[in-house]
This record gives C-alpha cells, sequence and structure tokens, in this order.
C-alpha cells in the first residue's frame, strides 16, 4: 500500500506543484467566462471550493461501499447535490452576485477539477486528506479566479474589485479601486482574447517562477551537502614514504 501524502505536500500540490488552473489547464470554461473582474472571480472561487471540499469530503467516506463500475454517475449525483446547495444559497444572499454568473455556477457539477479530484484522491485516501485536498485544491484555483480577474479589470476597465459588495457586504465598498474617470481601459482585456492572453501570461510567470525555486533549491542542497561532507585529513609526503 503506497504511503498517503504528507499534509504538507497536499497544501503544496494544490496552491501551487499541481495547481489545477495552471498545471492541469482544467476548469478553463468557467476560468474564462467568468473572470471578467476580480469579484466574479473570487465568487466562483468560493462557490467551487465548497463544493469540491463537500464532495472530496463525501466520496472519501463512500468510497469503501461504491462498486467501481457506477463510481462516476454516484460522483456526479453526489457534485450535482453540493452545486444545488450553493446555488440555493446565493439566490437566497447574494442574488445579484448569482444573475452575474448564472449559467456557470449550474456547470460547476461537470467542472473537470472536482470529478478529478473525487477519482484520483477522495476515492483513495482518509477523510482528513480528502478535506484538505479539497480546500487546497480550491484556494489554488480560487487564486488564479481572482488573479486573473483583477488583471482583466485593471486593463480594461481601470477598476478592481468594483462591485465587491454584492460578495462581501456593504464593508466592502471600500475595496474597490479606480483609476480615474480619465482611463479608458483596453477592450480586448475584457474580451474572449484577453482572456486566453492572460491565463498564458499566468501560466509563463509560474513556469518561471517554478524553474527559479527549483534551481536555488538544488543549490542550497548542494551547499548543504558541502557543509556536511567530512575533510578529507591531508597526507604529508613523509607518511607517503
Amino acid at each position: 500500500m503506497a504511503t498517503p501524502p504528507s499534509y504538507r505536500r497536499i497544501i503544496r500540490d494544490g496552491l501551487w506543484s499541481n495547481n489545477q488552473s495552471l498545471v492541469a489547464l482544467l476548469g478553463l470554461c468557467p476560468l474564462l467566462a467568468t473572470t471578467t473582474s476580480a469579484t466574479n472571480g473570487l465568487g466562483m472561487g468560493i462557490a467551487t471550493t465548497c463544493v469540491l471540499t463537500a464532495s472530496n469530503v463525501s466520496v472519501s467516506l463512500i468510497r469503501h461501499l461504491l462498486r467501481p463500475e457506477i463510481r462516476i454517475p454516484i460522483y456526479v449525483v453526489v457534485i450535482a447535490s453540493f452545486v444545488t446547495l450553493v446555488e440555493l444559497t446565493m439566490q437566497a444572499w447574494f442574488f445579484d452576485l448569482y444573475q452575474i454568473l448564472g449559467l456557470f455556477i449550474s456547470l460547476i457539477v461537470v467542472n473537470c477539477i472536482i470529478i478529478g479530484r473525487a477519482e484520483a484522491f477522495a476515492s483513495k485516501h482518509r477523510v482528513d486528506r480528502a478535506f484538505l485536498d479539497g480546500v487546497a485544491m480550491g484556494l489554488g484555483s480560487t487564486l488564479v479566479l481572482v488573479t486573473l480577474g483583477g488583471l482583466r479589470e485593471l486593463i480594461g476597465q481601470g477598476t478592481l474589485f468594483y462591485q465587491s459588495h454584492l460578495l462581501l457586504g456593504d464593508w466592502a465598498k471600500g475595496l474597490s479601486f479606480s483609476l480615474g474617470d480619465g482611463y479608458h481601459g483596453a477592450l480586448i482585456a475584457m474580451l474572449p482574447p484577453g482572456g486566453f492572453i492572460g491565463l498564458g501570461l499566468l501560466i509563463a510567470l509560474k513556469n518561471v517562477l517554478g524553474r527559479h525555486l527549483k534551481e536555488r533549491l538544488i543549490r542550497l542542497r548542494e551547499a548543504r551537502g558541502a557543509q556536511d561532507r567530512p575533510l578529507q585529513p591531508a597526507v604529508s609526503l613523509r607518511d607517503g614514504a
């Protein structure tokens, strides 16, 4: 039996090493369609994280009861149940934001990230690790959603976290930032090509930073190994004779 991954590795994979949006490139439809603003990205990220965490925990709890040939339909039913709960919650408490996100909340059901984690991780590990995996993967995707949404909103409209009160309440009106009325914005950032360009830039930045961190880690290990290596005693000419 394989050794289960440590908590630290699960968190690192979810946030960075195996980020589902930047490495696996899953869930691109809601990622590109809803990230016209940071607020939309945050709302979509929170909804996805809630569904992902709840479905991971549920699949882990029932993993020994499922027959292999029907596991995927069961996963879909479980995920759809939690999506319905999230959708009803948003209709009751965040109706304005729900109207903006619209169809993409329902499409969380077929989000490849959620089904993929249920199959690849939750069905093989205990509840504690399945829960942490759901939280880490959800937060990793949320960070990408908010970053890409904020980038497109700032370039396209000259604002940041505009209408954040729709999600966070009236106190969040102070979070809104604007470059001023004189900024007309770049329309391409708000269009689908802008989403692809922004995502490509984020992937390139992630790869550059990952390569730099890996090289730095290798140098640190080499330096530590050199320090731990015992010094060889010097051999004098007299001893050699």
